[in-house]
Order: structure tokens, then sequence, then C-alpha cells
């Protein structure tokens, strides 16, 4: 059939094709490729499901009324390197399916692929990349943000955006994200949020924890990170069944804890760290700080506490390889730390009543180390060929009485299940 009949004024065209027609009819779609995404959202009704058709689209944009936006994997934002692309003012809101890029550069004006304010967000299976700040979620409540891909600009860590930033946001899920490439994960004034089996590698901080109350913190794969969750004042939290591993940098540190009461660390796999686990004294004396069934191993130092000795308990957990188990900087008595059960691989020990635990509790003692711990600088040196002569030579015929560094009543013999 020759389509001309249909297009009186296209009589110099050559004959149409069923093929070549549907060819045309896709070039308004190859338009829409270039034009910008407002307009979509403007004339989109509250309530709506705006689904666009695949292909570009251009930022920055801005939703102001809860509608959900989705891209079935195949529609890109772009800012242009101009601001946010995407931002969100409305409650009710859900972003599936969309790939964001191209945000401005400004650290001051959070310039990123998603700044959200609002409650009941549900934002998943987004890509975000060639941003400056991942996701800022700002007044954020009782949302969901889970299976999206973020990753910031390349550069130095300290240069890049917070690959998620949350500010004053309560009652939050944030699961199965894989974040890498990012500076940190920023949580500031963010309480009874939880934060579920997300995979964040190859940044500075995995978690930055800021008088964030009560978070759960659970299931997360934290690798080749400076740190692995640092939380300063934030009371009430929950560390369980993380693996975090090769934080190595100087001040590397697997968990961190700083002026936090009442937290509970526990099933998590530390491994290859500067240092294992930091932390200073329960701000109140009735909290405690709780280590549970972790397993600490092949790291510089296992344990590191600083401060006022006491308020901690290190239950059931397994000390392996490290170059040294546990170090205490600090006034006080060390039995005002309590050690039970834990595996120690340096325990010499006999059980000859076969209960699984030690006849001898295990008493961690410095000897030529102390050296160490008094000056700072002798760190450098530590487990070379002189300190070692002095530890051993102090060992078996100590001048002066070592400093204990902690006693565990009942070590066991084998690691816990």
């Amino acid at each position: 059939m020759d389509l001309r009949l249909l297009l009186p004024r296209a009589a110099s065209l050559p004959p149409l094709t069923f093929a070549s027609l549907l060819a045309l009819l896709t070039l308004p779609a190859v338009g829409l490729a270039s034009q910008p995404l407002q307009p979509w959202l403007d004339t989109a009704q509250a309530g709506s499901v705006l689904r666009l058709p695949p292909g570009n689209y251009s930022g920055p944009a801005v939703i102001s009324k809860p509608v959900t936006l989705e891209g079935g994997g195949q529609v890109v934002i772009d800012a242009g390197g101009h601001g946010t692309v995407l931002t969100v003012k409305a409650d009710r809101v859900t972003l599936r399916g969309l790939h964001l890029r191209g945000s401005g550069d400004s650290h001051d004006a959070l310039d990123g692929g998603l700044m959200a304010e609002g409650r009941e967000l549900l934002i998943e299976d987004n890509r975000i990349d060639d941003v400056l700040f991942g996701m800022s979620l700002h007044k954020v409540n009782d949302s969901i943000i889970r299976r999206n891909r973020i990753r910031s600009i390349k550069g130095d860590a300290a240069d890049r955006g917070d690959g998620l930033r949350l500010w004053y946001s309560t009652g939050n899920r944030i699961e199965d994200n894989d974040i890498a490439q990012i500076r940190d994960i920023t949580v500031s004034n963010s309480p009874f949020n939880r934060y579920l089996r997300n995979h964040i590698v190859d940044s500075r901080r995995a978690f930055n924890l800021l008088f964030s109350h009560r978070s759960l913190i659970e299931g997360n794969h934290l690798e080749r990170n400076s740190t692995g969750i640092i939380a300063l004042n934030s009371d009430g939290l929950i560390i369980r069944g993380n693996r975090i591993l090769h934080a190595m940098d100087a001040s590397g540190t697997g968990v961190a804890l700083k002026e936090t009461s009442a937290a509970l660390v526990i099933d998590n796999e530390i491994v290859h760290c500067a240092h294992g686990i930091m932390a200073d004294s329960a701000m109140n004396p009735l909290n405690r700080v709780v280590f549970i069934r972790n397993v600490i191993a092949h790291n510089i130092t296992g344990i590191y506490f600083y401060g006022p000795k006491g308020g901690h308990m290190a239950v059931n957990n397994t000390f392996r390889s490290n170059l040294w188990p546990v170090s205490i900087i600090g006034d006080g008595d060390p039995m005002n730390d309590i050690w039970w059960g834990n595996y120690w691989d340096t325990y010499e020990g006999f059980d000859r009543n076969h209960d699984g635990f030690g006849d001898q509790p295990y008493d961690l003692l410095a000897f030529a180390d102390r050296l160490w711990l008094e000056i700072p600088t002798a760190k450098f040196f530590r487990n070379s060929p002189v300190l070692e002569l002095l530890d051993f030579l102090e060992r078996l015929a100590p001048f002066s009485a070592p400093s204990l560094i902690l006693r565990d009543t009942a070590p066991r013999m084998a690691p816990p299940r």
C-alpha cells in the first residue's frame, strides 16, 4: 500500500512501507530526549504514576506533589553540571528506575543527584553517578531508600561528596544499597534509623553518626574504607552482624565510639584494620558499651580503649592473629571492665576438666610494651627485634611489676560458635 494517499501534501516523498512509517513515528521520542523534565512533572496530577518514555531528560527538576516517577531503568536525567539533578519537596513520592547524573560541584549548595524533604518516600532501584553528593535527605521521615547504586565524582576522598547524607531525619530504612567511591555516609541529628545490608567500599567513612541515637546498623559489608563505623554522641546503638574489612589507614578503625553510652556491638567480623574497635568509656556510669561474639582478627590492635577505665563488657569474642589484642590507655582500675568467655589465641593455659574454659584466668600484661603505651612515638618500633628482646627479658626476669591491662576470668579454649 502506498501511504502517500494518506499524506496528500507529501506527494514528493518516496513510497513508504510500514517499517519506514514506524521509524518515522519514533522521531518524536528522539525529540523528547533533549527536552527538560520539569514540564512532565508540572503536568502530572497529584497521586498519579508518571512512566517516562525511555530516553534522556534534562534537569535540574523539582517534584512538589505526591507522584510516582518511574524510569524502568531506561531514563537518564542529566543536570548538565548545574545544581542538583532532582529535588523532592513533597510527601509520598516514589522514585524508581532512574539514572541521575551530571550535578554541579558546589559543596556549599550540596549539589548532587537527589535532594529530598518529606515523609513516606520510596526511593528504590535508581542509579546515581557523576554527581558530587549522592542523596541528601533533610527532614525525611518514615521512608525507604533501597537497592540504589551511588557513586560520587572521581578524585580524592576528601574532595568527593557524601554518598548519603541524613539531617534531622527519623524512622527511615536504608537497605541493600551499593555505594562506592564516596566521601562519607553522614548521619546528623537523625535517630531511630535502620541501615541494613548495604555494601560500602573504597570510601572514607562508611558510617559517620553524629547525635543519632537508637540507630541500628546491621548486616552491612564495609571494605577498604578509611573507617568502618564511627559514632559520636550517639547513645543506644546496635551494631550487629557487619563485615568490616581492610580499614588500614593510619587512623583506620573498624568501629569507633566516642562519648557514646549504651552501645551493643554484636556478631561482627572485624578483620585487617589498624584498630579493630576504638572506644572511650560510657558517658553515664550506669550504662555499658558491650561487645559480644565479635571476630576480631588480623588487626594491628584488636581493641583500643582510652580515657577513664571501666564501663566496657566483652563476652564471647574471638581474638585471633592481632599484632596486639587489646590496648587500654587511661586512669583507673582495669578490673572495672568485664572480660568473660573470650577466645585468645595467645592464651597458654590448660583445660583439665574439659569444660571448654581455661583453668586459669587470662591476664594481659604490659612489660616493655609500656614504652609505646606511654610514648606514642615509640609505636614505630613495635614488634621490632629490640622491643621483642626487652619484652622477653622482662617476662623472664622482670625488674618491676608489669601493669595489668585486662583479666578474662573464663577464657575459652576454642572460638565460640
